[in-house]
């Protein structure tokens, strides 16, 4: 790419391109605040079943156009939830993305069951359908997908492939809350869909979730097992007022999104060395549009002289962006007695060593900080030989990275 300008990096000692760092989440919000305030003066705060509750449960329940909504702690007890409600357990197998949320495959672990892993789509890293037959055995009892950094699963094609083998779906739609997938809101695919509310999350409460499913019987197994004299499992009445003005401007904050990204790949161009996630395989219909939790990119280490990726993003931080590594792939992190695989899970691991992302709060301000992002993308190309040179060997040097809570979910 062209550079747009000769600064020094601050990993370098120049000024950073954001010195106030990046945008805190969540935003300051006035119609969140009011809930707050008027929580208080109600006490309604301090209930166990109020009216807040009960508002989010139906504004989930039609936003996904199903009966049930059970809310919860955190998105990752909703997907064990929901394989107790599926009735999965031990001697059962789940297919799952060998890329994913590690909370994921110990949910499976959990509940007795073993993961079954397949490998990810090279274009979009989530994933891939066609190595499902691959992956069928007499155990398989459940399908877990996810939609994962601006990638969206194919859901038309795997829904008719869960009809034909009989075989339920969970989806999860953590990182992608209210999207719409060939036609259908995220989360609403599959027998049973799963929402995060956590602190970094599109929608957030700080904690939380939901499991959104039509089956009556799975959402009884559910409340049978969560119900210990009270809910193991609660979200509080405040919390459930946070969400309900958030899910009033999560359209619109999805379009902000989609339109900083769009503006953001044109401006770093197909030669940035950052290759962005497409998705393919889809039906005709032209409504689906990616979320955007993280904006995944495919880092290539050879446009930047060889810098490594783990550099590569300490230097983004340095100058104020929240550009992390992805996830870890599952079959890299655990025992190979904890779970079967489908081949050797290449693209998994390509994901593993190359994958970045970037978190979305910069994504809802304006263009010229996606001009920004680019320009110091430049810088850091620029730059690359002197950065391997001075902290490859000395990275006791890097003093800017700060703790966060959203960089590993």
């Amino acid at each position: 790419m062209n550079s747009l300008s000769q600064k020094e990096p601050a990993i370098l000692g120049g000024t950073a391109c954001f010195p106030q760092g990046p945008p805190e989440w969540p935003f300051p919000d006035k119609a969140v605040n009011q809930v707050l305030q008027e929580a208080q003066q109600s006490g309604i705060w301090g209930k166990y079943h109020g009216p807040y509750l009960e508002q989010l449960q139906q504004e989930l329940a039609t936003l996904h156009q199903r009966e049930q909504v059970i809310l919860c702690s955190s998105g990752t007890v909703a997907v064990e939830l929901a394989l107790r409600g599926l009735g999965i357990g031990k001697g059962d197998e789940v297919i799952l993305a060998a890329y994913d949320f590690e909370g994921n495959f110990k949910n499976i672990l959990a509940v007795g069951a073993t993961p079954m892993l397949i490998d990810v789509d090279s274009n979009n890293c989530n994933l891939d359908l066609n190595l499902l037959e691959q992956a069928i055995t007499k155990s398989t009892k459940c399908i877990l997908v996810s939609h994962l950094h601006g990638g969206m699963v194919p859901m038309q094609a795997l829904k008719e492939f869960s009809r034909k083998k009989g075989i339920p779906i969970i989806e999860d739609a953590c990182q992608v809350p209210g999207i719409n997938i060939e036609g259908r809101t995220a989360g609403s695919w599959g027998q049973i869909g799963i929402l995060s509310f956590g602190g970094s999350k599109l929608l957030t409460a700080g904690r939380g979730g939901a499991l959104i499913t039509s089956s009556p019987q799975i959402a009884q197994r559910v409340k049978l097992y969560s119900f210990r004299g009270n809910e193991a499992y609660p979200l509080t009445e405040l919390q459930a007022g946070l969400l309900i003005p958030q899910l009033q401007t999560l359209q619109q904050h999805h379009q902000k999104r989609q339109t900083n990204v769009a503006y953001l790949l044109q401006q770093l161009g197909e030669h940035s060395g950052l290759t962005s996630l497409t998705n393919t395989n889809y039906t005709n219909d032209t409504s689906s549009c990616p979320g955007y939790y993280k904006l995944g990119f495919k880092y290539v280490a050879e446009h930047f002289a060889g810098l490594s990726r783990e550099l590569f993003c300490d230097s983004m931080q340095a100058e104020g962006i929240a550009l992390y590594p992805g996830f870890r792939a599952l079959h890299t992190i655990h025992s190979s007695k904890r779970f079967k695989q489908v081949n050797q899970l290449p693209m998994a691991t390509l994901c593993d060593q190359n994958l970045v992302v970037l978190h979305h709060p910069i994504l809802l301000t304006d263009e010229k900080n996606m001009k920004t992002i680019v320009q110091a993308v430049s810088h850091i190309h620029d730059h690359a030989k002197e950065i391997i040179h001075m902290y490859t060997n000395n990275p006791h040097k890097l003093k800017h990275k700060k703790s966060n809570d959203y960089s590993m979910e």
